[in-house]
């Protein structure tokens, strides 16, 4: 069986899975080494505004395109940012503007084999002519007074067909379990991202997920936990 059989089939069953680090390279064509390489993007991201009151420090930016599902990207113009019904209990019906993506990190090549793979990957949920694609990389830090809180909307869903968390680095890091749910608030299964390259992939449709508070491993040295969360919808026609 290859490795895209095995993600849906288990997408298509339990609603979710785990991609080993050595699959999504093998999967990419990506040598281990290329992850250093694409973390940097990742210091190139600014502060969440919309978190300020609550003390998390996240980093972020922000971009959407239309994906077809043989990769091929149509450019969409950079606007707000605004998760659909309820699925977000934080911001419900709240619009955030966030800065783009910067143009390197748009154009990196391993942005887009991610993006192919996904596209691959979320046909066994729905086939529509066009993806909604929208790309999230995301750093949270923490520090011995502060933990950072990956998901402070806690458990939830996005509101899409895809949802899908990469991690890009981890440092200094404990915490930061991501866990999994049937729709009805069991768990399903509880993972931590701990090594570059690793892919969680769920069916947003049918399930929920949140992540566990990172703190640092060393108190006197801050944490940070480096991933790139995208997610696809069906488009609506233009």
């Amino acid at each position: 069986m290859s490795d895209l059989e095995r993600i849906t089939r288990q997408l298509a069953g339990p609603g979710a899975c785990v991609v080993p680090p050595e699959e999504t390279s093998r999967w990419l064509g990506t040598p281990p080494e290329r992850w250093a390489e694409f973390d940097r993007h990742w210091d190139e991201l600014v502060p969440d505004p919309y978190l300020r009151s609550s003390g998390t420090v996240r980093l972020r930016r922000y971009g959407h395109v239309g994906l077809r599902r043989t990769g091929e990207r149509r450019p969409r113009p950079h606007e707000a940012f605004l998760q659909p019904g309820d699925s977000n209990p934080l911001y419900v019906g709240q619009e955030r503007h966030f800065e783009p993506l910067t143009d390197a990190f748009a154009s990196d090549p391993l942005l887009g084999g991610l993006l192919t793979l996904l596209a691959e990957a979320a046909s066994v949920l729905a086939d529509p002519p066009e993806w909604t694609a929208k790309i999230h990389p995301f750093r949270v830090v923490a520090t011995a007074g502060r933990a950072g809180e990956p998901t402070p909307e806690g458990v939830h869903r996005d509101g899409v067909t895809l949802v899908s968390s990469l991690l890009v680095d981890r440092g200094n890091a404990d915490g930061g379990e991501s866990t999994v749910y049937h729709e009805d608030g069991v768990p399903m299964f509880r993972t931590v991202l701990d090594r570059p390259g690793t892919l969680l992939l769920g069916d947003d449709r049918r399930t929920l997920h949140g992540v566990s508070p990172v703190r640092p491993r060393d108190p006197g040295r801050p944490a940070h936990r480096d991933v790139l969360v995208i997610t696809l919808a069906e488009s609506e026609a233009d």
